[in-house]
């Protein structure tokens, strides 16, 4: 059939529903179009029929019927304009022939959804030539978290990079400014999660009977009068707002996430921005072509910024993992 086209399952929508992989790619088509789509069969995956509940897996092909009139975005040779050329270009930590590392900013969404018309995603283009492939995303980030991000420049490193993230053998360093000092300084939170809620108003709560396993480390780097402290964190796994939602349960959210912290995330009489403080502040991977290890370290975001200045705690040290010899 002419226009047909065939889109294989990248690193960043593994896991994905089918339903929500199409909301992604293609936010003009509506649910009820969709759901025809997929009973007559004109959408299929491997060649077969699917679900719309169906999980994706790294590597099947997604059978997409016509749809131009549908799609808002798309994966190659998508036109950025020169400011957002600009924009994206400026974040770039590091790059060579396989990757690029960028600081994410606070309050930039790593993908499209419902109500999100500009996101990391679709500036992937400004990062390379006309012509050219988009840069694929291996991770995300959360929306208000800023700080460091991989992209990869093919499938190839995509895929190698992918694997590193599913074995955890990827290491991650983040910053957090939380509420009180956790007791004891060093340790470790080990709460299974799950997610609930209705669409576009989910949450991840620990559950011990039918949460997914999440590990965090963490330790506590300075305190201010008790009010605050600095910490340096560490996820074991990597589910979807860990950080947050362990912190948060232990009774100490992050500085700024209202949604897991409530009033208790901001405080009083303190003139610091009421904005997320966690930033993702290192990572080590190994590289996919070079086979050495390799880290990409992200400055602060400027609110961040201004909150260690106010509380003259010193962001240029660096921190090595407390843990790496356990």
């Amino acid at each position: 059939m002419s226009g047909v086209s065939q889109c294989e399952v990248g690193v960043e929508d593994i896991d994905l529903r089918l339903d929500r992989w199409f909301q992604r790619h293609y936010d003009g088509l509506s649910h009820g179009r969709l759901q025809k789509l997929l009973r007559t069969g004109q959408v299929r995956v491997d060649g077969k029929r699917a679900k719309g509940s169906s999980r994706l897996r790294l590597g099947q092909v997604i059978r997409i019927p016509p749809l131009d009139a549908e799609r808002t975005r798309s994966g190659l040779n998508q036109t950025v304009c020169e400011d957002d050329c600009s924009f994206v270009k400026n974040l770039v930590l590091f790059k060579d022939e396989s990757v690029f590392a960028l600081n994410k900013p606070s309050g930039l969404a790593v993908q499209g959804g419902s109500g999100t018309k500009r996101h990391l995603d679709g500036l992937l283009a400004g990062l390379v030539s006309a012509g050219m492939d988009r840069p694929k995303l291996v991770h995300r980030l959360d929306k208000d978290t800023s700080g460091v991000l991989l992209v990869a420049r093919s499938v190839r490193v995509a895929e190698h990079l992918g694997k590193q993230f599913q074995r955890s053998d990827i290491r991650k360093q983040y910053w957090a400014l939380v509420a009180g000092v956790p007791s004891p300084r060093q340790g470790e939170i080990d709460l299974p999660l799950i997610k609930a809620g209705r669409r576009g108003q989910e949450r991840v709560l620990v559950d011990e009977r039918n949460g997914k396993h999440a590990t965090t480390r963490y330790a506590v780097i300075e305190c201010a009068a008790r009010k605050c402290s600095w910490l340096v964190l560490f996820p074991e796994t990597g589910r979807t707002h860990q950080l947050r939602a362990h912190l948060a349960a232990i009774g100490h959210p992050i500085i700024g996430d209202g949604k897991y912290g409530g009033e208790k995330a901001f405080l009083d009489g303190v003139d610091i921005a009421r904005r997320m403080h966690l930033h993702a502040r290192r990572i080590e991977f190994l590289h996919p072509t070079k086979a050495h290890e390799f880290s990409v370290t992200a400055p602060l975001t400027d609110h961040m910024l201004a909150s260690w200045e106010f509380f003259e705690l010193d962001g240029n040290i660096a921190i090595e993992d407390p843990f790496s010899g356990k």
